[in-house]
């Protein structure tokens, strides 16, 4: 069984940035549609308010052994603390104007599902499994094992503008609170 919430960032690699996400600022969320784990579709270009979408490789599970060398890889590891991390900070979210919050990753809506039901996240995660969104963006992607896996970051949009970028982010699960840090300092009107 693996233990993916308790983690000593201290002994994990910090991930650098690489320049990955410096021209996603100002950019227009793509018209495309990413299957929801509620059983719906998301067309992010759509999305009205303010949205957090934040970005990560992959949520594990507990009954299933990470990729080999997973934990070497920086900014790999943290996924189902940053899902909890947002988690526990949704409703601070949505009062400080947050109208959608999603997780996207490169995992099926089955996987998916799973993660939602057993981590009780009240926000659904998107699939981007065919990269249709990362590669309208040019996000940053690594390769684990053959699969394709998005780099971490978060995206704070406006009316399906990106207006701010986390990246790289680490530890993950403080990610939520520089969210909502950045949000006191710019309440939505």
């Amino acid at each position: 069984m693996n233990n993916l919430q308790q983690v000593d960032w201290s002994r994990l690699p910090q991930p650098e940035d690489d320049g990955g996400a410096r021209h996603l600022a100002g950019m227009r969320l793509p018209t495309l549609e990413l299957a929801s784990s509620d059983g719906g579709r998301v067309d992010p270009s759509r999305l009205r308010g303010r949205t957090v979408l934040y970005l990560f490789p992959m949520t594990g599970r507990p009954d299933i052994a990470l990729p080999p060398g997973w934990d070497e890889i920086p900014g790999a590891r943290g996924c189902t603390p940053q899902s909890c991390a947002f988690r526990d900070h949704f409703a601070e979210l949505k009062s400080l104007g947050v109208a959608q919050l999603f997780g996207v990753s490169t995992q099926d809506t089955a996987y998916q599902c799973e993660a939602v039901a057993r981590l009780h996240l009240p926000f659904p995660l998107l699939s981007d499994n065919r990269l249709s969104f990362a590669t309208a963006l040019g996000l940053p992607v690594f390769e684990v094992q053959g699969l394709a896996l998005l780099k971490r970051l978060t995206l704070i949009a406006r009316d399906g503008v990106i207006e701010h970028v986390f990246y790289p982010v680490f530890p993950p699960d403080r990610n939520a609170d520089d969210v909502v840090a950045w949000l006191r300092q710019r309440p939505a009107t």
